[in-house]
């Protein structure tokens, strides 16, 4: 019997049968704005093998002031229809389903012609949009038919219409942006009047048999969001006008709570989409940090929803459903929620990918093949970089043996997991041990490399990692004065009052880390307690507040220690975080009180503390009074293996931080030994 009964469950429509539960949840990926339309459906077509239920495209506008990017494609004339054929022509052949997402941006959209249903400009936009008159709404619904239609026309299976995180058709639903006083406006039925009249105009261009999704946002988490009770109403109502599946989305993009986050709790919205169970009559999907089958067949079968809509996780592993179906779920390389290869690198004009499988999006280009010639390959260094690389090399065929001082695989990803809200690395380090051990890998672990210990392979790679770069501050032999490594991996005790020395990725883990509890003792592998976490965000209960909002507000416990974090650059503190999810580590760290200093020269550490200076002259010189100070002023290569076996007249490949220690860049690291892997 299958461990995953309710999720492997088909799904019928009526019209049509999905083979199960899990839908492939939209995501803009960038690759039909590379015109490549054969990579494009290759990476979709990789997922109809992997059998997901129903595939659903990253949203297409369906004009250009609709189109929340400069240079979006569109789905308008024929040429385009016959792009799209090779899509849904290539996905069908694998077996699969797939629906277009039609979104409109509305005040979204990064272009100067944006429009709303009234003039009132996002917090996060560039522009102020135009406020829609009649014959601008009406080209607003035609062209979404007219899209719909074409899509049909491309052989898509359906289309999903995009009413929720804040974009357009949202943006008429709520009082926040809809002032209007005209039939679109006012009263919550000509508010949802919009969303209605598409559904049901795109209902009578395709016909009966054609998927229709409505993305429904159960829980706006903005103030003068949607009440439940209108969210109820509106699913009533594009149920009576045609939807086939209401798909339930959670929060605009400009809400202050994280929602698809590592640190939001697994699940954590599922139980929102269950408010509408068994009072709509049409499929529920739920979505929102779903990323193990586990998880996914839980939800489920608890009756959250009849349907489980994954996105990301189907970056990190298109095979997610065939290898829970064959019973190999412990193989499903887990998506953690990082956003720093897909959303990331798309709000900066990149191709997405996945950190945890660089081959997402690139399945045309990183092709793993059988070598011709099998070579026996050294990988020093058993850390994401050498993982990566010799897991690859052992899949097309190479005999590889990893050799690291350490007694257990995962170099620093065994750090970063103990921060607080990113225990997600632990599955990830599960899974490297999982496949490490089902693969013709030879470990030496405990091991202290020497030159000649690996001159006989044919292929040597260095994968040593970084270590800490050394700041060179007066008196930092100080007995208060520890490394990042140090607290991290539980060697050094921590004060009340703190000083963290560099704002960079690690500076703020270490943040986190040590203001959860005076004893430094990060949370296990379970789930963080949902509950505790919505009111540190502010997420109430959407059926007795409107849009979940906490009339309260954010509710945090006093932190148990008091942190100071200080950087040498001037500005903004942690601005080059990620740019989806640094605004969520400095909201954290403001919240629990740390104080942020920037453009700091540090002058030397005593029994006072920490003196620096933030000007040119002695007279900003101040002191930090702490008990400790943590160095995190960032890294350097660990390479002297490299040079060694250079001496000896050995070449060998230096990838992740033993090649460029760029903070802790996991991303980075698992992405080149990738690559190498497939080169040798």
């Amino acid at each position: 019997m299958s461990a995953y009964p309710n999720m492997l469950t088909p799904l019928d429509l009526g019209f049509t049968v999905l083979k199960n539960r899990v839908l492939m949840g939209a995501m803009h990926t960038g690759l039909e704005e590379t015109g490549d339309w054969n990579r494009v459906a290759e990476f979709y077509a990789e997922r109809a093998r992997g059998e997901v239920g129903l595939i659903v495209t990253g949203g297409v506008a369906p004009n250009a002031e609709g189109a929340v990017l400069p240079g979006a494609t569109f789905l308008k004339c024929q040429r385009d229809v016959e792009n799209h054929k090779s899509v849904t022509q290539r996905v069908q052949a694998a077996g699969g389903k797939i629906a277009l997402q039609i979104l409109h941006a509305g005040r979204y959209a990064e272009t100067a012609n944006c429009v709303a249903p009234s003039a009132i400009r996002s917090p996060i936009s560039r522009y102020t949009p135009h406020e829609l008159d009649e014959a601008g709404i009406e080209k607003q619904i035609t062209d979404m038919v007219e899209t719909a239609r074409l899509a049909q026309q491309a052989g898509y299976d359906g289309a999903e219409i995009m009413g929720s995180e804040g974009y357009l058709l949202n943006q008429f639903l709520v009082t926040h942006t809809n002032k209007r006083t005209d039939r679109w406006g006012g009263c919550y039925e000509n508010r949802m009047r919009f969303s209605v009249e598409v559904v049901r105009r795109v209902r009578a261009a395709v016909g009966d048999n054609f998927i229709l999704i409505y993305r429904l946002s159960v829980m706006d988490l903005i103030p003068d969001g949607s009440s439940f009770d209108e969210v109820l109403r509106l699913a009533l109502a594009v149920q009576k006008a045609g939807a086939t599946i209401l798909n339930c989305g959670v929060g605009w993009h400009e809400a202050r709570v994280p929602t698809i986050a590592t640190l939001v709790p697994p699940a954590a919205f599922t139980g929102v989409a269950k408010n509408l169970m068994g009072r709509v009559t049409i499929p529920v999907v739920t979505s929102n940090r779903i990323n193990t089958a586990e998880i996914a067949e839980h939800v489920l079968a608890s009756g959250h929803a009849d349907m489980v809509s994954m996105a990301r996780p189907m970056l990190a592993d298109a095979h997610f459903v065939a290898k829970a179906a064959a019973g190999k779920g412990d193989q499903i390389a887990p998506c953690i929620g990082c956003n720093q290869a897909c959303l990331d690198h798309i709000f900066v004009g990149k191709t997405a990918s996945c950190l945890v499988n660089p081959r997402a999006c690139s399945e045309t280009e990183l092709i793993i093949q059988p070598t011709s010639f099998v070579k026996r390959i050294a990988i020093v260094g058993a850390g994401p970089a050498g993982l990566a690389c010799a897991l690859t090399a052992a899949q097309r065929g190479h005999d590889v043996t990893i050799f690291d001082k350490a007694q257990d695989i995962g170099g620093q990803l065994n750090m970063a997991k103990k921060v607080p809200g990113k225990e997600e690395f632990f599955g990830l380090l599960a899974w490297y041990r999982t496949m490490v051990s089902q693969s013709k890998i030879t470990l030496q672990l405990g091991q202290v490399v020497h030159a000649e210990d690996v001159l006989s392979f044919d292929e040597v790679v260095i994968a040593t990692g970084v270590v800490p770069r050394d700041p060179e501050i007066m008196g930092q032999s100080h007995p208060k004065v520890v490394s990042y490594i140090d607290v991290l991996r539980d060697r050094a005790r921590v004060g009340h009052k703190v000083a963290v020395i560099g704002a960079g990725g690690i500076g703020f883990d270490v943040c986190e880390y040590i203001l959860h509890n005076d004893k430094i003792a990060p949370r296990d592998t379970a789930p963080a307690d949902l509950d505790q976490w919505m009111r540190e965000w502010g997420v109430a209960d959407p059926m007795e507040h409107r849009a979940g909002v906490a009339p309260q507000g954010p509710q945090r416990a006093a932190a148990a220690r008091q942190v100071t974090l200080l950087q040498r650059k001037s500005g903004g503190v942690g601005k080059r975080l990620g740019k989806t999810t640094g605004w969520i580590h400095r909201m954290q760290l403001r919240a629990q009180g740390v104080t942020f200093v920037s453009g700091a020269t540090y002058d030397h550490i005593d029994d006072m503390g920490l003196h620096i200076r933030t000007g040119t002259t002695p007279a900003e010189t101040r002191v930090i009074a702490a008990d400790t100070i943590i160095l995190c002023a960032g890294q350097i290569s660990s390479r002297e293996l490299v040079d060694h076996l250079a001496a000896k007249g050995k070449a060998s490949h230096v990838i992740g931080g033993a090649a460029v220690a760029s903070e802790l860049d996991a991303k980075f690291a698992i992405e080149q030994g990738t690559r190498l892997a497939l080169t040798l």
